[in-house]
């Protein structure tokens, strides 16, 4: 079976995000679209992040893409659920960061901000790589708790 991620856009994202299912199921994942299912530019993103977030939250899906204009908005959003740790980035070098060190389960592309073969790339770096572990895993467990220092 193949793993399911769930997409969410805003209108400055809806672009990107036909282009992400597309390539998921490109390349065996089975998407879920939680939309929008049509471009309208008074949309919300936080409408579109929160069924992302929840999901991943209470671990119906492990993993999900967000897209908005600069990624901010969808992160603030998903991050506010607990066991989220969406991370926003704007190149293959930051998408394997956040998964190697930060175990990042929420991957957000600002679609403003990368072009679509560049969303792509970034994809597949967030999608084939591992959580290092070792002596990241106390850091992804204080964020997780709420434990961090200020």
């Amino acid at each position: 079976m193949s793993e399911r991620i769930l997409v969410g856009a805003d209108h400055a994202g809806f672009a990107l995000k036909q282009r992400l299912v597309a390539e998921l199921e490109r390349l065996g994942y089975e998407p879920v679209d939680v939309g929008p299912r049509a471009l309208d530019p008074a949309d919300d993103f936080p409408d579109y992040a929160k069924p992302v977030a929840e999901a991943v939250s209470k671990g119906d899906v492990a993993r999900g893409v967000l897209t908005c204009g600069t990624g901010l908005g969808m992160a603030y959003v998903a991050n506010r659920y607990p066991r989220v740790r969406a991370a926003v980035a704007w190149s293959p070098e930051i998408a394997e960061l956040a998964r190697r060190h930060n175990d990042a389960n929420v991957l957000v592309l600002p679609a403003r901000f990368v072009s679509e073969e560049e969303g792509m790339e970034i994809l597949h770096k967030w999608l084939d790589t591992a959580f290092e572990g070792g002596r990241h895993v106390r850091r992804v467990h204080k964020i997780d708790a709420g434990t961090a220092r200020p």
